[in-house]
């Protein structure tokens, strides 16, 4: 493709992602599966540039001083040749009108404030409150998997003969680590079902969840599945963890990734009976997702504070649930992928205000007993995962027990 079409063909996708309705991953996804004929060489420049352009949406947006993506794209090329990139071919950029030349010449030239600098919407990096953590929740996330049912050095051998390098992680005893993101479906250690794509903070949560076979254990927020999966290694198939989320379609894919990774002790539900008690409630809640902004930067976009008051809304519901389907000795896993406190600490201590029958595990005792590994942190009530203090995504666990 020339260099014109390649453009071209990111500003289709910018088009739709801009809209703000649809995950950009989806979109470029889609965009590709209809386009058999471009390159791979040409696909990786296409949506790396994307990606690119995701990650500096508010610096490009506060330049221009507009949302127009193509204006947006046009300032993401200013210091590109435009006689290359709008050759006048079919396929190509259509040439710049005077408007567009002009807005070009005349870009915003002042200091950017610290949330666009962050490349975080206003709101809520106010909410965030720490600078350092939203610039690095807009870098490129690592690539984390983990082993299954076999040694992790073992596995890592066998991924070098593959001609795949990582590393391990530093807290998850299953965990491995790339730079790189890697595609694994060629890959004979995933087909073989020796390895699953988990991010390590992921990984944390599950262990600490302290599962024993004897429990009745449910992941109530199953979604996709991947701490079930990983408590069924775990577990290495005995007792039984039941497997719910409110919208069953996100559990389509579990079935099949439990067959290939050779994990039969998870059975899906539909619904949890008003009799039904647990030793373990792990809630995966409903959240904002702004700890994966390093995978998903698009998503930040897309949030209102609107629908984070009904997620707050929802986490809190979920915790009342679990607190009436509780074993007396049994405890709530409560865990998030953000990074607010609205919905971290701030959700717990409010649960913790309406029944002072609980009280938080310390999570201190609970590591070190589960990891075999000194806590790193100095807050022993919560666990807080990000890219800054475990370099991993943001990620909050809470464990819960009545008193």
């Amino acid at each position: 493709m020339q260099t014109g079409a390649k453009y071209q063909a990111v500003l289709e996708i910018m088009e739709q992602v801009w809209q703000d309705r649809y995950p950009a991953d989806n979109i470029i996804k889609d965009y590709m599966r209809t386009r058999k004929y471009i390159g791979s060489k040409d696909r990786k420049f296409i949506i790396n540039t994307v990606w690119d352009i995701i990650r500096h949406r508010s610096r490009l947006e506060f330049d221009c001083g507009c949302h127009t993506p193509r204006m947006l794209l046009l300032t993401y090329l200013k210091d590109e040749d435009f006689d290359i990139i709008v050759n006048g071919s079919q396929y190509s950029l259509t040439p710049l009108t005077k408007e567009e030349k002009d807005k070009l010449n005349n870009l915003n030239q002042d200091v950017y404030p610290d949330y666009v600098e962050k490349e975080c919407p206003q709101w809520l990096y106010e909410k965030i409150g720490n600078p350092a953590l939203a610039a690095a929740l807009n870098t490129t996330a690592s690539a984390d998997i983990r082993a299954n049912l076999i040694n992790r050095d073992d596995v890592k051998e066998k991924l070098r003969k593959e001609g795949l390098f990582f590393s391990e992680t530093p807290y998850s005893p299953y965990g491995l680590r790339s730079a790189e993101r890697i595609n694994l479906q060629n890959c004979i250690a995933y087909q073989n079902g020796e390895i699953e794509v988990q991010d390590e903070s992921s990984q944390l949560g599950a262990i600490l969840c302290d599962v024993r076979p004897q429990h009745k254990i449910i992941d109530y927020c199953c979604g996709g599945g991947g701490k079930s999966l990983l408590l069924g290694a775990i577990l290495k198939n005995a007792g039984q963890i039941l497997a719910h989320d409110k919208n069953i379609k996100r559990m389509n894919g579990l079935n099949d990734r439990a067959e290939r990774l050779g994990i039969n002790n998870i059975k899906i539900i539909d619904n949890i009976k008003p009799s039904d008690k647990f030793d373990r409630f792990i809630i995966d809640a409903p959240c904002s997702g702004s700890g994966t902004w390093r995978r998903s930067p698009d998503a930040k976009y897309r949030l209102t504070l609107k629908q984070l008051e009904v997620i707050e809304q929802a986490q809190e519901e979920i915790l009342d649930i679990a607190r009436n389907h509780l074993t007396d000795e049994g405890r709530i896993i409560y865990m998030t992928c953000s990074v607010l406190p609205e919905e971290n600490e701030k959700q717990i201590e409010k649960f913790l205000n309406n029944h002072p029958e609980f009280s938080v595990v310390n999570m201190r005792e609970l590591w070190e007993r589960k990891l075999e590994k000194r806590y790193p942190f100095a807050e022993e009530n919560y666990l807080h995962c990000s890219p800054l203090s475990t370099e991993t995504d943001g990620f909050f666990v809470c464990v819960l027990q009545r008193r």
